[in-house]
């Protein structure tokens, strides 16, 4: 085994998981990685996690997937790491999640990952349907899978075509466990987050209550963000979220669809803010996915893009407290029983024929218990002077 490659391994491990956590580094991956942790919790698991190559800490990812384009064979050019990892034990399962396609290339310093696994599944995320021709090498490596799963289902059957592989569409998913607020019933003193993409006329119009009426407003302040450690850098999120009142949210990428990207998508904040039984305001996406997933009433009210009209919005909202109970009772409920990401390794498991585990039996026990809790418990929250200025209009 190479000093490259860290390598969990548990006696009788089902599931080989190869996981990108000692390569990828950036914020948007913590989720990605939390359900890796959920898998490995809920299955018997060996986790293989391939380090960076000292020897070639100039060599990018991206230039590895240039090159792959150059030569037109994926299979030729190793990711960020040079030495190989041999699976010398048989399992019933590989599986890896690609956030981005170019992660694929890193299956080249696995040797034997297809031959030892009786099935091979890949979660693709996060591949825009204009994008797709511009990663043919790359899709290429797929055809090595027996199933691909999409959490961008408007590009699914351009993929499945390219490929010729069974390709399903799949939700994204949160711990819902851990970002539920209950049952403590935890005090949101957040008033507003906004993390993310964001409109600078909505922001401004925060930036101004804030200045105004001392709102306690959270967003982000640099850019190119990674993690020292994605487990610290996630728990520091989900208690930003279950601790928020109000969480902006908007559609994937919403700032560059339009008429060259028409394509709207859910995207992983309208999971996490519903399990954190925040109020979500913002522009949810217009697709049959965001119907499906988040079908109770107010699961998301709909603002304006440009909102510079926030301050009243959140005023009206705060005049109608038995409405907020219902929203974040709602979200909270549905997420636990819909959108934990046991739901989606169990939908995983059942697509190509392998039974739950114990575990994953347990936890979806756990879930049920704690929403029946959240169904039949009072939730109030202490009203701060910030409150009680903007439900009278500031006076």
């Amino acid at each position: 085994m190479s000093e490259n490659i860290a390598f969990s391994l548990r006696e009788a491990s089902r599931v080989l998981l190869v996981s990108m956590r000692n390569l990828k580094f950036h914020v948007s991956r913590s989720g990605s990685y939390e359900f890796e942790d959920i898998i490995c919790n809920c299955d018997t698991v060996d986790l293989v996690t391939p380090h960076f190559n000292p020897t070639l800490f100039k060599v990018t990812n991206t230039l590895a997937n240039s090159a792959a384009k150059l030569f037109k064979n994926g299979k030729l050019v190793h990711s960020l790491v040079n030495y190989k990892f041999q699976v010398e034990k048989e399992y019933d399962l590989f599986f890896i999640f690609c956030q981005s396609i170019q992660d694929i290339l890193i299956l080249n310093s696995i040797q034997g990952w297809r031959e030892k696994c009786r099935y091979a599944v890949c979660w693709l995320d996060e591949l825009w349907a204009k994008d797709v021709d511009n990663w043919l090498v790359q899709l290429q490596l797929l055809k090595d899978f027996d199933y691909i799963f999409m959490n961008f289902s408007s590009s699914l059957n351009q993929v499945a075509d390219i490929i010729q592989r069974p390709c399903y569409s799949i939700p994204y998913g949160v711990d819902a466990i851990k970002f539920c607020a209950y049952p403590e019933n935890l005090y949101r003193c957040i008033d507003v987050l906004n993390i993310g993409r964001r409109s600078k006329v909505t922001h401004d119009a925060l930036q101004e209550l804030v200045e105004r009426e001392k709102l306690f407003y959270i967003y982000d302040t640099i850019k190119d963000l990674y993690m020292l450690n994605f487990r610290y850098h996630r728990n520091l999120y989900t208690n930003f979220v279950k601790r928020s009142r109000y969480m902006i949210v908007n559609k994937a990428k919403f700032d560059l669809t339009g008429k060259n990207n028409p394509q709207e998508e859910v995207g992983p904040r309208f999971f996490e803010g519903a399990a954190g039984g925040t109020i979500m305001l913002g522009v949810p996406p217009k697709c049959e996915d965001f119907t499906k997933n988040f079908d109770w009433s107010d699961a998301v009210i709909e603002i304006p893009f440009d909102c510079s009209n926030i301050a009243n919005i959140i005023a009206d909202l705060n005049t109608e407290p038995e409405r907020q109970e219902r929203i974040r009772r709602n979200n909270t409920v549905n997420s636990l029983l819909k959108h934990d990401w046991v739901y989606r390794w169990e939908a995983i498991l059942t697509t190509i024929g392998l039974d739950s585990t114990p575990q994953m039996r347990q936890r979806k026990a756990n879930l049920k218990n704690l929403a029946e809790i959240v169904s039949t418990s009072a939730i109030s929250y202490p009203d701060p002077p910030l409150y009680r200025l903007l439900v009278n209009g500031g006076n």
